[in-house]
């Protein structure tokens, strides 16, 4: 499976409207980790899996979506209801509840990937406000394929470039029905 993750673009529609359709026939599922400032029914989020962040308006989407995908369990939070800028504890506790293959979400604007007990945690970094590290990219946004034995994170610029040396593949220690 292969699937787009982004998030933070705060007001920023036309970076959402670009990618949106550069990979809408490319990926199984685009995902939107929260913070886009924009209404539930706004056209570019047709087909596209949304959460609410802290700087949209409240009530126009939910907190979480989990959605199965051939195999993968998908959990998507914006983040700053499980205080990830603080760590990721009470987002991995949510993430073993409901038995999560894969975690996307937001809010600390700085990019991140990693597989803990079989679970990749990814934040695709802010595609407009970027902090930490990587803020000169100017924006991040990744792809992430999936097979039953491997995960591999590649995380792009605006300009849809790979980021030179954000690319990780994680091998899979069980690979639990998929």
């Amino acid at each position: 499976m292969k699937y787009l993750v982004i998030s933070d673009n705060h007001g920023d529609r036309e970076i959402l409207t670009t990618l949106f359709a550069q990979y809408r026939d490319q990926v199984d599922g685009i995902f939107h980790c929260g913070d886009s400032e924009l209404k539930a029914d706004d056209a570019v989020f047709k087909d596209v899996s949304v959460v609410e962040g802290n700087n949209d308006p409240r009530g126009e989407f939910s907190d979480d979506i989990e959605r199965d995908d051939h195999g993968e369990h998908v959990l998507m939070t914006h983040g700053d209801l499980y205080g990830v800028s603080m760590g990721l504890t009470h987002l991995s506790l949510k993430a073993q509840s409901v038995n999560a293959s894969l975690v996307f979400y937001g809010h600390t604007h700085q990019l991140a990937a990693e597989m803990v007990d079989d679970c990749l945690y990814l934040n695709p970094g802010s595609i407009s406000l970027p902090r930490g590290t990587y803020a000169s990219v100017g924006g991040t946004y990744a792809l992430i394929d999936t097979t039953p034995a491997i995960v591999t994170v590649t995380f792009y610029d605006r300009q849809q470039q790979p980021v030179p040396g954000l690319q990780f593949e994680f091998t899979r220690q069980t690979q639990k029905g998929r």
